[in-house]
Formats: structure tokens, sequence, C-alpha cells
């Protein structure tokens, strides 16, 4: 680990400021040579010409990076580790920062420095070890959110994307090792204490740093050793709820977000749910799991609400589908599972964890329940129910008006 060369990742809405943050942190006295790499959604990457302006650094030179018409968690992913191997087979340097784009994944491109590629030849974990996950949060998007109850991050049609961004920003929010909590001079401070609060439910193990214009500590995200893969992988606020069960720090409670799980072991009834989700509370920010749907005993269903974005359908298969031989083997490393296994049914069931602000939870408690088959609806035939998610992937029910 020593010999390899530390690796920060900027992720971010579109205008949340980590371009500012970037050019803050490489124009700062910190002691490192860092080359940068800069992802774009446009077929120009104006941010890297922006770096170069105001820094040290040279495109010319190889210490810029840009990577143009496409994300670096998918289309450019071979190409980010072509360009990094020759820079780090031709430059000297100590340090990579990277700056994806706003739409970028931050999963992916950490398993890309952690795991590797298998359609790439370069190896990056020989010469590179992933030292922290950064999100950059606009504060007064959210706040604005909040207060309006309109979508927390803007649409684009332009990203040429099938996930909107609220979603993207959720997995930036749940997938970091730092949260800089931007603009906050543009909140008032009991704002951005509640906006604390539900980033810190959302995501419980990353440090939260209040910051204005982009300027931080470039201590705060470079060379932390924060990363921890495997802790990240569970470190997501929804994981955890379903893990540990519901919990609320003291800052959590006082600003009024609250969070839950909701477990059954009948399937639901998919018109029920389905209006059910269409219409959740704006006040619940984050929604996620899994669930049965009476019908469709072939697969387990799946939900992401991600501000007021909304979306349902199938998302894997149940253990109870599989074959015997890969049944056992979950099993026999699951006993938790084993313990729960109904004869019949397996695995099958609901486990859904809803994290928001200041929403009735007993309602929408009772609400969940009443899409619960009854007992006579058990013994009816499920096939007859009509089936409103369809075959697609995670199928968008509800998004917030322009």
């Amino acid at each position: 680990m020593s010999d390899t060369i530390p690796v920060t990742v900027l992720s971010g809405a579109l205008g949340a400021g980590k371009t500012t943050t970037l050019n803050h942190v490489l124009t700062a006295d910190h002691g490192y040579e860092v080359a940068v790499l800069i992802n774009d959604m446009g077929e120009v990457n104006v941010d890297a010409d922006h770096i170069e302006q105001q820094s040290e650094l040279s495109q010319t030179d190889e210490e810029i990076i840009e990577m143009s018409n496409g994300c670096i968690c998918c289309r450019l992913r071979g190409d980010m580790l072509e360009a990094v191997g020759a820079l780090a087979e031709n430059r000297d340097f100590d340090y990579l920062l990277i700056e994806s784009s706003g739409i970028s994944e931050p999963i992916p491109v950490a398993q890309t420095f952690v795991l590797g590629y298998e359609d790439a030849d370069y190896d990056p974990t020989e010469d590179f070890h992933l030292d922290t996950m950064v999100s950059v949060v606009d504060a007064h998007a959210m706040y604005e959110g909040f207060d309006s109850g309109r979508a927390l991050a803007d649409d684009d049609a332009a990203t040429g994307t099938d996930r909107v961004p609220e979603e993207v920003l959720m997995d930036q929010i749940e997938f970091c090792d730092v949260l800089l909590l931007n603009k906050c001079d543009l909140v008032p401070d009991d704002e951005l204490d509640e906006i604390e609060a539900v980033l810190g439910t959302l995501q419980p193990r990353a440090e939260v740093v209040r910051t204005e214009f982009g300027r931080v500590e470039p201590s705060t995200i470079l060379d932390t050793g924060r990363f921890d893969f495997e802790e990240a992988k569970r470190s997501a606020g929804w994981r955890h709820e379903l893990e540990h069960g519901h919990h609320h720090d003291d800052a959590a409670a006082e600003h009024g977000v609250e969070s839950f799980v909701f477990r059954a072991d009948r399937p639901l009834h998919p018109e029920r749910i389905a209006e059910l989700f269409e219409n959740l509370p704006s006040a619940v920010i984050r929604a996620k799991g899994f669930f049965w749907s009476a019908g469709r005993e072939d697969v387990a269903m799946g939900l992401d609400k991600a501000g007021q974005s909304v979306r349902a359908g199938p998302k894997g298969r149940w253990i109870a589908t599989l074959p015997p031989q890969q049944q056992q083997r979950y099993l026999q490393t699951m006993p938790d599972l084993e313990e729960e296994w109904d004869d019949r049914w397996g695995d099958r069931g609901v486990e859904l964890v809803f994290i928001g602000r200041e929403f009735d939870r007993s309602e929408l408690e009772a609400w969940l329940e009443d899409c619960l088959l009854t007992d006579e609806e058990l013994n009816e035939n499920w096939d007859r129910y009509p089936d409103p998610f369809g075959d697609e992937d995670q199928r968008e029910l509800a998004l917030a008006d322009d």
C-alpha cells in the first residue's frame, strides 16, 4: 500500500461546487504533487479548461487528464484506466485527484480502483490505492427542496441517462467517506443543522464538513486513509437500517429526521402497494428495499425512492427460486435466514426502509399494513391480480412536476 499512489474521488450533483472545491485544493499548500482527472458529460470539458486557467497544472504536460462525452462510471471506465495507467508510467506525481461528472455513480468508480476492470488490460491496484471518496452536496438546493417539497436535484434531459439525478445524488451521499456541505453561506444555521441531521441518517459513517465557495482544508480530503471498501459496501443509511433496525441519534431526533423499517412475511397486493408508492409523502426523502408482490413469486421486487422520484419493479431473485444446491449454500452462510425460512415460500417477504423529515410514521405504517394481503386474499388466485410493475427494471412510478 505504501508504494502505491493514493486517490481521492470527488462526486457531487451538477452545480454543487466540485470544480470550485477542486481548484481550491489544487492552489493550496498541501505538499503533494497532484495529477488531476476531470470527467464531464459534455463534448467539451469546460471544467478541465477552468482548472488549467486557475492553477499551474497543464493539459499539455499531461498533469490534467480530461475525459468528456461520457461518464467514468460506465462508458469511459476503460478509457479512464488506460489514461491513469499511462499517467502512472510517464509522470512524476504522488497523488491522483479525480472529479467525476455530476451524474456519475461513485460505486463503479470505487470498484475500478479497488478491484480493477475486466474489460481493461491495466490493473490500477498495481499503482494506486483508493484513499477517500468525497461527495459535495449543495446545501442551498437541499434547503430549497426541503422548503418547497420539490426535487432535491434538477433533472437534465441532456444527461443522456435513464437514471434521474436525484437517484445519483442519493448514491453519492450514501457511498462516501467525507460529505462536503457546500454553499452554507446561503442557508440559515438552523436549517443547516437539519440538513446535517438528514445527511447523517442517510450516511452515518461519513464526516460532514460545512464549506463556503468550496473552501476546505486539503487534509480533509487528501490522504485521510478513510476509505474501507468492505465497510463502505455496508454503510449506506438504508442498509444500516435494514441490518440494525430503527435508531436515531440526538441530532436526527431533534430536527425531525425519522427512519423506520417495515417488515412482513406475507405478500403485498400489487395494486394497493403501487398506489401507495405513487403517493408517498414528499417528506419521505429516501426509501429502498425489497418486497413480495402477490402473483410475482418468480422475482423480488425493489423499491427506490430518491427525493421526489419513485421507482419500483423487478430487482432480483428470491433465494427460494434458486436450484436446491444454491439454496443450501446461501442457508449455510446465512444462519439468520435459515431460522426465518418458510417451508412453502422460503425467503419471500417485505423489507423496506423509509427515511424522511417530520412525516406521519404511524399513518404510513398503517397504510403499508393495509397493502398486505388479507387472510381472505391469501386463499385467492393471485395470478388474476393486475401487475402494475411490468417487466422493466425499476419502473418510474412518480416524479415531481417541474
